[in-house]
């Protein structure tokens, strides 16, 4: 098992390298190469939402940061039918080629999560709040705002905390809360959360 593992991860560190030479995913949101590809390979650790480590109610508290693409399969088996950790650092490098599109940054893209199940957020600098309900023992979260409500899984990455989403949630978070007007971008990204049965893409979030 552990020699599986260690051939999958030196896999995904020459295909990722490859990609990065050749354009794909070459700037990260803040202008760093080696940032993104530390979080994608920081993310092959912990790459499945339903069984991956969870936190609890007041762990989950405070101000988060965006920092990287975030992508997790909801179980061993889908992850394993999608072809494994190599298709998680091929998804997170696609996702950052198209956030980069999008201007998403550390500066523009944020998450609290506050006492009184109350969150506040922006994503691509537009704010918007409501409440929020959470599950600890799967890692399930639902926000509401005024008009919508947006359901999603949040899990432990090895850099802070992965906030991911199916296709549609997605979509939602980027047109309808962040008001991203470059619709390619929006529906790439929406493509690679169809791409494979269980696939949730998100973002990686930092203190």
């Amino acid at each position: 098992m552990k020699k599986t593992f260690l051939t999958l991860l030196a896999a995904t560190t020459l295909m990722l390298s490859s990609c990065l030479t050749t354009g794909l995913g070459t700037t990260s949101p803040t202008g760093s190469t080696g940032s993104v590809l530390g979080s994608v390979l920081g993310s092959v650790l912990t790459n499945v939402l339903f069984g991956g480590m969870t936190f609890d109610q007041s762990s989950l508290l405070g101000n988060w940061n965006y920092s990287a693409p975030s992508a997790a399969f909801t179980t061993e088996q889908t992850l394993t039918k999608a072809g494994g950790a190599a298709t998680i650092a091929s998804m997170a490098s696609s996702l950052a080629s198209n956030y980069s599109n999008i201007g998403i940054n550390r500066n523009n893209t944020s998450f609290s999560f506050l006492e009184g199940n109350k969150f506040s957020a922006k994503v691509n600098g537009i704010p918007f709040s409501g409440t929020y309900t959470y599950n600890a023992q799967n890692g399930e979260i639902t926000l509401k705002t005024a008009t919508e409500t947006i359901k999603g899984n949040v899990m432990k990455t090895q850099n802070g905390m992965g906030l991911m989403f199916d296709a549609n949630q997605m979509v939602n978070i980027l047109q309808k809360e962040g008001k991203v007007s470059n619709t390619a971008a929006v529906q790439a990204v929406s493509r690679l959360a169809k791409s494979a049965n269980g696939a949730r893409v998100g973002f990686e979030l930092t203190r």
